[in-house]
């Protein structure tokens, strides 16, 4: 079991202060690691979470909708653990309207956070990640529309297949460095994210029946794949978007 342990490792978390960022962010502090949580509306309960598992926590304040924070969130890691192991690039917004009637404010508003960050945050860690020249992790968080096409979120589904196509490039130019790029692609999760989908009973029970596992996602389902990636244990895995779905794609 030693290949999943994460001790002495700093993880860096974007998105950590709700939902799937915490989840996971308390799931890497359960495996050893130190979490730097960035999030633009403060930490909410993730530093308790997080310091129960025995671990630090170092609450970064950041908006994502611009790159104009990515050095500082870099910057105030090393500040406060000396290094960095692990980045997750979790930060995400959706916007919901016909494709007829999408604005453009729309538009930008959702690839800056779910694409144009998570490019040059990962360009920052990766940078580091050089310098320490011990290699690192850096796990995306993809999306089912990663895979297909869906309705109504047009800016979500092409920064999500962007967030799967990103994944490969960046693996195919850093694994020379042992740096290991992989995504998570979670389902139907009950988040903020997906409170208007569950709100909706006709929609729900839709979703629900194409689930073979017969029920929503929740945070600690994504416990173990984010540990596993970011561990040893993946010292292999390049360039994969990991499906974590209750088997959505497979019906």
């Amino acid at each position: 079991m030693k290949t999943f342990d994460l001790g002495g490792k700093v993880a860096i978390v974007t998105g950590s202060n709700t939902g799937l960022g915490a989840g996971m962010a308390v799931a890497l502090a359960a495996a050893g690691c130190d979490i730097v949580g960035v999030s633009r509306a403060g930490a909410s309960d993730t530093p308790a979470r997080v310091e129960a598992t025995g671990r630090r926590f170092a609450d970064v304040r950041a908006d994502l909708a611009s790159t104009a924070p990515v050095d500082d969130i870099v910057r105030a890691a090393i500040e406060a653990f000396g290094r960095v192991d692990v980045l997750v690039n979790n930060a995400g917004i959706i916007r919901r309207e016909d494709a007829l009637a999408f604005t453009e404010d729309d538009w930008d508003a959702v690839m800056d956070v779910n694409l144009r960050s998570v490019f040059f945050l990962s360009q920052a860690v990766a940078r580091q990640f050089v310098k320490q020249q011990r290699g690192g992790k850096i796990i995306n968080v993809a999306s089912m529309l990663s895979f297909q096409g869906g309705i109504r979120v047009a800016s979500y589904t092409a920064s999500k297949s962007g967030v799967l196509g990103l994944t490969r490039l960046l693996a195919n130019e850093w694994a020379i460095h042992g740096i290991n790029v992989n995504a998570i692609a979670p389902g139907y999760m009950a988040t903020a994210n997906t409170a208007a989908l569950r709100g909706d009973v006709q929609r729900n029970d839709e979703i629900l029946a194409r689930i073979p596992a017969g029920r929503w996602g929740a945070p600690d389902d994504l416990a173990g794949p984010v540990v596993f990636l970011a561990s040893p244990a993946s010292d292999y895995v390049h360039g994969h978007t990991l499906a974590v779905d209750g088997g959505w794609l497979a019906r």
